[in-house]
């Protein structure tokens, strides 16, 4: 069991405490000082139970200077241990905590996963062991301060490492414990930045509205922000959902109030049960103690933001059904009810009306949240206003490197143009920003726009659409006789390879002078 003494802060206190608890047979494991004064003391009893303890109230409270003693589920040092832990597990980037030697003290799941060992295991591996080229020790030494954006590399991988010396208040090196080392992938600087930035943009004024067809949407959004009733937003990855959901909840008489976000996609179904709805005291091994409060209630009075609900486990989407059908739940692990005032707005990338016909989404609450809806156009939909959003994009990127305003060269403008932009506005803040980092000489150069091909059909590759069709076939024609005339070099050959009279593929080669000698 563990107690809190609440209690006046003087000299000889403490012992006669422990001398009652001596008496009466009282192991003590710890003992913690703790209080905003120093007027509460902590103590860890394991062979205690609660009928001596209310047998033991009164003569606790009857020492000179002890104001009151109760139950307490933690001590100081194991609450903001258990906090630490969990504010580090949230944490998608990999947290190490390196001393002078070289050895890792302390690391969070993602750094654990980095290094392909259990949380448990880490405590006494050299860094070494996974880092190239890289002394930490010597490097806090020289150094004496925190160091932001060295690049070092890890296992192979390169990443941006930020490093916060651990020292005491003496300067001298000797005084140093270690450093705490967060690493950043580089080749996700763009999408971290994209990220960060896009918590700062508030309200409809954020999002860019060149294009007509986005214009429109954000006219529909404006009407639906005050309207109290569930709204759906469709669009795919990258097109600006989240940023539209903040909008409306900022334009909404819940502006005030809290707005909490959880992608669904991708989380095991536990755990967004327990982040989602939050579980009671004990609901499973490992719990914490006093349980904890899932985000619907730390949203209440405010508005809650399910991306990804299409991949909503079909246990999940029975709660939430129940929570917009009555406005309460039941945490896990607990048999109270819940009730709470929560606007609820969703994200999908999928066509939730497919899933229903499929049998992978209740009808029931799709109905529920498509009361009122939303859908964002890709950016491929939207390149009438391209030009300033790259504008925009071009002035930010150099803003954030730190160089000047970049100009953009016809044939890169041209390459962005003619591009399908599957990961869509969030796709093209990424490309813009490498290219800026790139590019020398003060103009984004067609080089420097590096664009991935994958999700799109090409069958004609960069051949040329100039001209009429009779133009365009002819230049076809050509392309293809070129293109097996080296393998099948006589008309009787390529004739049966395209299944043809040889006549006619003499006619073909003499009319566009395929296989002509051109010194001839």
């Amino acid at each position: 069991m563990r107690i809190k003494v609440h209690c006046q802060n003087r000299i000889g206190i403490l012992r006669d405490i422990l001398n009652l608890l001596v008496e009466y047979g009282i192991n003590v494991a710890r003992g913690e000082v703790g209080g905003e004064h120093g007027n509460a003391i902590y103590l860890h009893c394991p062979n205690l139970i609660n009928i001596q303890f209310q047998a033991l109230r009164p003569k606790f409270e009857s020492i000179a200077g002890v104001f009151g003693v109760k139950r307490v589920g933690l001590m100081p040092s194991e609450r903001r241990h258990m906090e630490l832990n969990a504010l580090l597990g949230a944490l998608e980037f990999p947290v190490l905590s390196i001393d002078m030697g070289g050895s890792i003290v302390a690391a969070n799941r993602a750094a654990a996963q980095l290094l392909g060992v259990r949380v448990d295991e880490v405590p006494g591996i050299p860094l070494s062991r996974y880092a190239e080229d890289f002394d930490l020790p010597e490097l806090v030494r020289a150094n004496k301060s925190r160091i932001n954006g060295l690049r070092v590399k890890v296992k192979g991988d390169v990443f941006l490492a930020d490093i916060a010396p651990l020292q005491s208040e003496h300067d001298d090196s000797e005084a140093m414990a270690g450093a705490v080392l967060t690493l950043h992938r580089a080749d996700r600087v763009g999408e971290r930045i994209y990220n960060v930035r896009k918590q700062e943009l508030r309200g409809f004024d954020s999002i860019f509205q060149s294009s007509k067809v986005m214009a429109a949407v954000v006219r529909e959004a404006r009407r639906m922000a005050p309207l109290d009733a569930p709204l759906l937003i469709e669009g795919e990855t990258g097109t600006g959902k989240e940023l539209l959901a903040r909008a409306c909840h900022l334009a909404s008489p819940r502006g005030q109030s809290p707005l909490m976000a959880l992608n669904c996609a991708g989380l095991p179904e536990s755990m967004a049960e327990t982040e989602l709805f939050g579980y009671g005291p004990g609901a499973f091994e490992g719990a914490r103690a006093e349980g904890k409060l899932g985000l619907l209630e730390l949203t209440a009075g405010g508005t809650l933001f399910l991306d990804g609900v299409g991949e909503m486990s079909p246990r999940l989407q029975v709660k939430l059904l129940r929570f917009l059908q009555d406005g309460c739940f039941r945490r896990v692990g607990s048999d109270e009810e819940v009730y709470l005032d929560v606007r609820v707005i969703c994200a999908t990338q999928v066509d939730l009306s497919e899933l229903c016909a499929r049998g992978e989404f209740r009808q029931d609450l799709y109905h529920r949240l498509n009361v009122l809806s939303l859908h964002i156009p890709p950016l491929r939909e939207c390149l009438d206003g391209l030009t300033p959003l790259v504008e925009h994009f071009l002035d930010q990127a150099s803003r954030q490197i730190g160089c000047p305003l970049p100009k953009l060269a016809p044939a890169a403008m041209e390459r962005l143009s003619h591009y399908h932009w599957p990961g869509n506005v969030r796709q093209l803040e990424n490309v813009l920003f490498q290219a800026v980092s790139l590019c020398e000489g003060g103009t984004v150069k067609a080089e420097h726009i590096r664009l991935p091909d994958y999700g799109v059909r090409q069958p004609l590759g960069d051949f040329s659409l100039e001209g009429g069709l009779d133009a365009i076939v002819g230049r076809f024609e050509k392309a293809v006789l070129e293109r097996l005339y080296s393998e099948h070099p006589s008309s009787r050959q390529l004739g049966k390879r395209l299944g043809v009279s040889h006549t006619t593929i003499a006619n073909k080669l003499r009319e566009y002078e395929v296989g002509k000698d051109p010194d001839a």
